[in-house]
């Protein structure tokens, strides 16, 4: 994290200052007003599609994105000109990759993290480029940039190309770029999240609604951002990230060297970030809801159903392996899989496994790490609360740990905010402003009378990935139809 930038606007006579937080998610853009005591002043979304194909595609409009970003960004102020925005920071999905020409315009659709035609070490950035370079030649060559999506939207913010990165990280080495024939000078040159990007250019101000001018900081992937935005302070306090992927982050006082655990300094000095991001948790209810019962149910209803499941949900198991899987398995080939249906199975035992197979999925990261002494003291929820907080009881009971349900569940554009925040100054660093900007609702403990369930249940998910796995590939291996 760079240094606070000095020179920051103070916020006129009258107006409440307020940072602005954006975040590219996978389904949609969320754009939040944030003031400096992390009260949420305005929430604004705006929806794109996803293209997708049985060869593993996974593609996204880049202009769809930004159209997004600006109705997002015009919701969150509406009714609110008394608002004064000292800073901008945009965050987003990653690994995606968008591919832009000089005038900061897309050269072709954007290559997403779910897009699996990349092959093994596809949940990097790299692979995308060079299956870019092997598979369309022409667009390497039309591209001025190859950037992130939270880089992209910088660009258009700020009109400044730079490749953002966290303390432990480095942009792509020429090297490496040209081992997959990719020009280096189409990777813009390293610059630490958090720093001052530039300021926020007329044309994306008239297509938000802002004035122009305003410091645009330079942000980083959401699950980073969630880590802040989800009040992350002390060694044991852990997030469940949500959202469309999930994914587990814990903070140590060490760092972690376990197979298929991410571990890298943390975004508050001091700090270690343990887990890994999984490929679809959030996904597979919405899966379940749309695709499989035709969307002929809210999700809200159906998550009432499943609240009058008993824990196990009758014998029945849910591998959420619907875009391949991240941690802790790292497999483009994996598949999903209800395991023990049965004639007595329904609607109602489906989504109840399905909720807690996305559970399961966070202890089967989270059990290695603890048992490596980075112990769990506490899980944050990021997202919106379920009805009767089912889902976050879930997960309570089959990790044995508290869940705290924080104020502002949209943890990534709190996260963003907080960035925000800090690069301009308004906050002395991101600890200060995690500490101001962030607070917990509620929180909810375990219940004991389901564990002996949940232990038998996770002991059997533990086993199932290596049972099926060779099926799962071979499987993969058949063409889908549309």
């Amino acid at each position: 994290m760079a240094e606070a930038t000095s020179g920051s606007r103070p916020a006129s006579r009258g107006r409440t200052p307020a940072v602005l937080g954006i975040d590219l998610g996978t389904t949609e853009a969320k754009a939040g007003l944030v003031g400096l005591d992390g009260g949420l002043l305005g929430i604004g979304r705006g929806a794109y599609s996803m293209d997708v194909g049985p060869d593993g595609r996974a593609e996204q409009s880049p202009a769809d994105w930004w159209a997004a970003v600006g109705a997002a960004v015009r919701d969150a102020q509406a009714g609110r000109s008394r608002v004064e925005v000292l800073g901008i920071c945009g965050v987003g999905q990653g690994p995606t990759l968008a591919v832009l020409d000089a005038d900061a315009q897309p050269v072709r659709p954007a290559i997403t993290w779910q897009d699996r035609r990349a092959g093994d070490g596809g949940f990097r950035l790299l692979p995308r480029m060079a299956w870019l370079a092997a598979n369309e030649p022409g667009s390497i060559e039309r591209a001025r940039w190859l950037l992130t999506s939270w880089d992209a939207l910088g660009l258009w913010l700020s009109g400044e190309a730079a490749t953002t990165v966290q303390g432990h990280e480095a942009a792509l080495d020429a090297g490496s770029l040209a081992a997959v024939r990719v020009d280096a000078t189409r990777v813009p040159a390293a610059l630490p999240f958090g720093a001052r990007l530039g300021s926020l250019r007329p044309t994306a101000a008239e297509a938000m609604g802002l004035e122009p001018g305003i410091p645009v900081i330079a942000g980083v992937n959401d699950g980073t951002a969630s880590i802040l935005g989800a009040g992350l302070r002390v060694s044991g306090d852990a997030v469940d990230t949500g959202g469309t992927s999930g994914g587990l982050a814990i903070y140590a006082s060490a760092p972690v060297s376990l197979p298929g655990v991410f571990s890298a300094p943390a975004p508050i000095p001091g700090l270690w970030v343990v887990g890994g991001a999984m490929a679809a948790l959030g996904a597979s209810l919405e899966w379940l809801r749309s695709q499989a019962l035709g969307g002929s149910i809210t999700v809200d209803d159906l998550l009432l159903e499943a609240a009058h499941v008993q824990a196990g949900a009758g014998g029945l198991l849910f591998l959420p392996y619907l875009a391949g899987e991240r941690a802790p398995v790292f497999d483009e080939a994996a598949r999903g899989a209800f395991v023990g249906l049965t004639l007595g199975h329904g609607r109602r035992h489906l989504a109840r496994a399905v909720l807690e197979g996305a559970a399961f999925a966070l202890r089967h990261v989270a059990t290695p790490i603890v048992g490596a002494g980075a112990p769990i003291h506490e899980l944050r929820l990021a997202g919106r609360p379920t009805p009767d907080d089912t889902w976050a009881r879930i997960k309570a009971n089959v990790l044995g740990r508290p869940v705290a349900i924080p104020s502002i569940g949209e943890t990534s554009v709190l996260g963003a905010a907080i960035l925000a925040a800090a690069g301009v100054g308004a906050v002395n660093d991101l600890e200060d402003g995690v500490t101001a900007m962030t607070a917990v609702a509620r929180r909810l403990e375990p219940d004991p009378a389901t564990r002996a369930a949940y232990d038998s249940a996770f002991a059997v998910y533990e086993g199932l990935y290596a049972a099926l796995a060779p099926s799962m590939h071979a499987l993969s291996g058949i063409s889908a139809t549309e």
